[in-house]
């Protein structure tokens, strides 16, 4: 995935970021993601897009992310200028919360377990899918 889609898919698979790509770019990435077509993102479909953003993220191959691994991945979005990113320490927040087991590591399976709570929030139907009008919703906040 290249810089720029990086930067539009980060809205759905992180946690505090806002996409500043053009339209058409988020139509790429939400048809990627989108694996049923039914134009609602199952949270299964997160689930599996942030299995393959650790891979592209585990620089090493370890199946672990460490904190070098992700600073990069974040400093390549933000000198591309499509992503706007949070605190360090709203993303350390997030970062122990998907830390389950609490050993200082995140894993393949933490991170491809975790789903965002700006995503539960957009979830207003509780159907533990984002239609197109809630994500709309989201990018919006």
């Amino acid at each position: 995935m290249n810089p720029k889609m990086l930067a539009c898919v980060m809205v759905v698979l992180t946690t505090s970021s806002a996409c500043a790509a053009d339209g058409q770019r988020a139509r790429q990435a939400f048809r990627q993601i989108d694996q049923n077509g039914d134009r609602a993102l199952q949270f299964g479909e997160i689930q599996a897009a942030r299995g393959g953003l650790f891979d592209r993220l585990d620089a090493n191959r370890n199946g672990v992310l460490d904190k070098g691994e992700a600073e990069a991945a974040l400093q390549r979005a933000r000198e591309g200028g499509k992503l706007q990113m949070a605190t360090a320490e709203g993303l350390g927040t997030q970062a122990r919360r998907m830390d389950l087991n609490g050993d200082g590591r995140i894993t393949k399976a933490e991170f491809t377990q975790f789903i965002p709570d700006r995503l539960l929030r957009a979830d207003s139907n509780g159907d533990r899918a984002l239609s197109l009008s809630e994500l709309r919703t989201l990018r919006q906040r």
